[in-house]
């Protein structure tokens, strides 16, 4: 798995849910209709958009900010998309 897929529902009493989604791969619907979208292998953010608008941001602080919430799902995409690129010790 690569990326972090956010979605953002509002319900009629005017809450908030969110839908989360872990992936190998981005679809063009997910494009359309996710409001976060983090590469882990990157360590990119693709797309995020809160209420409408794009909002700037880096990843570091975006992966800060959901490890809090999903800290499980997070270190599994640090530890899968990190594992491949450092070099394993044969000592």
């Amino acid at each position: 798995m690569r990326y972090l897929l956010l979605t953002f529902y509002r319900k009629p009493g005017g809450q908030i849910d969110e839908e989360r989604k872990v992936a190998a791969s981005i679809k063009p619907r997910d494009l359309q209709q996710c409001n976060v979208i983090m590469d882990y292998k990157e360590e990119k953010v693709i797309k995020c958009v809160i209420e409408g608008k794009m909002v700037p941001t880096s990843f570091e602080k975006l992966n800060e900010y959901y490890k809090k919430i999903y800290p499980e799902a997070i270190d599994q995409l640090e530890l899968i998309n990190h594992e491949r690129f450092e070099p394993k010790s044969i000592l």
